[in-house]
């Protein structure tokens, strides 16, 4: 995701880890006691993709209320929020009846551009005697519309815009409490638990990759090492990472004291994020935006009783999200003055069991 000032950053560089070191207290002996960390602070940004206003006019067109290309970037944070809505969207696919003006290729793009973005896009191109041919989709990232109804624009980038005749393109939109331009998922209030689970995903994979997993505090207090042992010691375990990490070192201190050099683990503190506990969460709440039940992603149950039965889950799913989205795509019946839109649904699924 590109930085941008109504919408989210993601960072898109980091500084390689540097050791930096931090006197604490001077000892009688002159020696100083140190503590040192690697990597730098994480930075954290103030701007948010939800804090938009309203869709601003920018003399030809009206700019989308938070940028495409932060949802087209959250589409395949979180594998429970990819994997929902092309559950939809293959239910949905399954079901439709093709038209010779609406092919299911059409529809199948059209629909996941409409439950991604919230806005789903389709022109209507003529021939030359003005008859209606096979509809075309315009990719929800990319449109946008006039400034007049039915004036839509179709904007790769910089002066790179093209402008559809005005009334041939379908505009399916998802509600918004805030403006009535352009339509918004109804995920967005899941997005921040699905780059966490992102995150956390990320944080694991660096863990693993920087090599620095056997992390500890060294507590030396013996007098026979001195300030020149010390920082041989110290630049030792510096180096005991990335490359040839998990070697061991070794320490002569002849006539050293037993307690003088201590070893106090932390790593395994560390380690001990709460990645599973994250996972879940942000998996719970992902699946709860889009009311999937998480039996129909092919989740594993951790629990005893399971997910319950699965043909039962299914039908009311479809009755309770896949119906009230098929009427959504029916409103292109309307427009076109003609049922280009159908669906059957098969008889196992035509209504959920009674009690």
């Amino acid at each position: 995701m590109s930085k941008n000032k109504r919408g989210a950053v993601r960072q898109l560089s980091r500084t390689g880890p540097v050791a930096t070191a931090t006197p604490l207290l001077t000892q009688s002996d002159g020696s100083v006691v140190e503590a040192f960390t690697f990597g730098d602070p994480e930075p954290v940004s103030r701007i948010q993709l939800l804090d938009y206003v309203e869709s601003m006019f920018n003399g030809r067109w009206y700019e989308p209320p938070l940028p495409w290309e932060g949802l087209a970037s959250a589409f395949r944070a979180s594998p429970h929020h990819g994997s929902a809505i092309y559950l939809k969207r293959n239910l949905l696919k399954s079901m439709f009846v093709p038209h010779p003006r609406l092919s299911s290729a059409t529809f199948g793009a059209w629909a996941l551009d409409f439950l991604v973005f919230g806005n789903g896009y389709l022109e209507q191109p003529r021939s030359m005697t003005m008859r209606a041919l096979e509809l075309r989709h315009s990719l929800s990232k990319y449109t946008r519309r006039g400034e007049e109804a039915g004036s839509y624009f179709f904007v790769r980038g910089w002066q790179q815009e093209h402008e559809f005749p005005q009334g041939s393109v379908f505009h399916l939109r998802e509600d918004d409490i805030n403006q009535e331009i352009y339509g918004l998922p109804e995920y967005i209030s899941a997005l921040q638990s699905a780059w966490l689970n992102e995150a956390a995903t990320m944080f694991r994979r660096k863990y693993y990759a920087n090599g620095s997993h056997a992390g500890f505090i060294l507590y030396l207090t013996d007098g026979q090492v001195d300030n020149s042992d010390a920082d041989a010691l110290r630049l030792a375990l510096k180096n005991a990472k990335g490359p040839g990490n998990f070697r061991n070192l070794f320490l002569h201190m002849p006539g050293g004291k037993s307690d003088g050099l201590k070893l106090i683990p932390v790593s395994e503190v560390a380690a001990k994020d709460d990645f599973a506990a994250i996972k879940n969460v942000s998996k719970d709440d992902v699946l709860a935006a889009h009311r999937v039940p998480p039996g129909l992603l092919g989740i594993v149950p951790t629990n005893a009783g399971g997910f319950g039965n699965a043909p039962d889950a299914l039908r009311v799913f479809v009755d309770n999200e896949i119906r009230p989205l098929m009427q959504r795509f029916r409103e292109l019946n309307e427009w076109a003055g003609e049922e280009l839109v159908r669906f059957i649904v098969p008889p196992g699924l035509d209504s959920a069991p009674a009690g």
